[in-house]
């Protein structure tokens, strides 16, 4: 056999690979990061808690969220869900603040639930999110404003402490960047040919550091999706009052099960 031959279509075939591959993340990674669930327009939400659905426009889309309300309410809870489903669920973490004295706000992301449009940058992701807390502002002031970012949301919340002043800021399962995250899971593929790729790289990393409230971050030690040393990288790079409260048997979807976050949360919106 050919040495040099064999070297070359082993070479070759790894650069189709790549190209194919490449082609794929760079075209479809709308797909690999969002998974909506979408509703039609005359979906009924049903919670036994008070709520209204509401809607605001966002350059050339609808966003439909839903605002849950207390009587009298010590603030509210802007809350960023994870990449998955649609409101008709993620409603159900209202109770988790309202017992706590809060109205809280859940929009839905471009094509999810009952929200028009599709995602299609980063920009207009974290522009759609400031649509949201012009919302919340127009109702509370902003030392009365919490974001509250879960997942793929806590880049959401991020990016708007830092560009705005609410009272504090909760994180819970955040990461580094998207960029670590797809370092992490698609590990064949070259760091720099993921900076190139990523059109959603969410650089947490670069952001916190410019958030000047406070900072709790959640996170489970059994977390595969996000895993716990994403969290402990990210609060090394806080420059504002911050805590990371580990919850050790906790994974990515249900830390509200374990009474390390159910208490810390009772001590941070006392």
């Amino acid at each position: 056999m050919n040495i040099k031959k064999f070297l070359g279509s082993v070479v070759l075939s790894l650069a189709i690979f790549f190209l194919m591959a490449g082609g794929f993340m760079y075209f479809k990674q709308e797909n690999m990061i969002f998974a909506p669930e979408a509703l039609s327009t005359d979906f009924k939400f049903t919670f036994q808690e008070p709520f209204e659905e509401i809607n605001w426009p966002a350059d050339g889309a609808r966003i439909n969220a839903l605002h849950f309300r207390t009587k009298k309410p010590k603030g509210v809870v802007l809350y960023f869900h994870g990449n998955a489903g649609s409101l008709k669920s993620w409603g159900e973490v209202a109770p988790d603040f309202m017992q706590r004295g809060y109205d809280i706000v859940i929009p839905d992301y471009r094509g999810f639930g009952k929200s028009t449009g599709r995602i299609e940058s980063e920009k207009m992701l974290l522009k759609d999110a400031e649509t949201a807390y012009d919302y919340v502002k127009k109702n509370f002031s902003e030392n009365q404003i919490i974001l509250y970012g879960r997942s793929i949301g806590t880049g959401m919340a991020v990016h708007l402490a830092r560009t705005n002043r609410p009272r504090m800021v909760i994180l819970e399962s955040p990461y580094l960047s998207l960029l670590d995250l797809a370092a992490r899971h698609y590990s064949l593929v070259p760091r720099p040919l993921l900076n190139l790729l990523l059109r959603y790289p969410l650089r947490t990393d670069l952001w916190i550091a410019d958030v000047a409230c406070p900072v709790y971050l959640f996170h489970g030690e059994k977390d595969t999706i996000i895993p716990f040393n994403e969290s402990e990288r990210l609060s090394k790079l806080i420059r504002s009052e911050h805590q990371l409260i580990a919850v050790p048997e906790g994974d990515h979807n249900n830390l509200g099960d374990y009474r390390q976050y159910r208490e810390a949360l009772n001590r941070i919106l006392r």
